[in-house]
């Protein structure tokens, strides 16, 4: 953002942030935390520089849970300013939908509500906005044994950053480990949005498989 590189930084009890503006040579590191939930937070990808960017605003996902490596129930969301991205009191977490359908915000963390529901298997993800479809797709890693060797994941799609959610791809066993992170890379995407590339740590490893997603109404 502002050619400023953000990094959210897990097992820090809970996690943190830090940011480089000389492209990753160096790190300043914020002085305070997520102290409650966000275990596992994820920034939305709008591309380079945040040049897909749909307003003014940074989006931020995480399971409902202090650490990364317990599944919760639910998925939360909060949000910041890109002008104020290093001040933790500018933040406001997901509240819910309104009678209109408008998304309530809340400067509150303990009145956030889930912006995605599974029981039991809210885990690991990464959300990337592809432009040429005009859609947020967030992978979600199921949590398993070792989800480094063996597992499912699922893709899910929306037109807005809180939903509602639609299953693009759900599978409880893969035919390798879809690994502990996984994303579809801003950069790796066809103009029109069709080819992408899933990115993930399958059997530790840096992995790769091109994707191609066929439209409702195709032939």
């Amino acid at each position: 953002v502002d050619d400023v590189l953000y990094m959210l930084v897990r097992n820090a009890d809970n996690s943190t942030l830090a940011w480089s503006d000389d492209h990753g040579q160096t790190w300043e590191w914020a002085d305070w935390r997520f102290e409650h939930s966000f275990g596992y937070p994820t920034f939305l990808n709008f591309g380079r520089n945040d040049q897909h960017a749909r307003d003014d605003y940074v989006y931020i996902y995480s399971n409902d849970d202090d650490s990364a490596y317990q599944p919760a129930d639910q998925m939360v969301l909060a949000r910041v300013r890109t002008d104020d991205i290093r001040d933790w009191q500018r933040y406001q977490f997901f509240a819910g939908i309104d009678e209109r359908g408008t998304p309530d915000w809340s400067e509150d963390i303990r009145k956030r509500q889930p912006v995605f529901t599974n029981p039991g298997q809210c885990y690991r993800s990464g959300i990337t906005y592809n432009p040429g479809l005009d859609r947020y797709l967030w992978c979600q890693i199921i949590p398993g044994e070792d989800t480094r060797f063996s597992g499912g994941f699922g893709i899910y799609e929306s037109q807005n950053p809180w939903g509602p959610w639609r299953t693009v791809f759900y599978t409880r066993e893969w035919d390798t480990g879809p690994g502990e992170t996984m994303s579809i890379p801003a950069k790796w995407m066809s103009e029109n949005g069709r080819t992408c590339w899933l990115v993930f740590s399958g059997r530790d490893s840096f992995s790769v498989r091109q994707m191609n997603f066929t439209l409702s109404g195709d032939e």
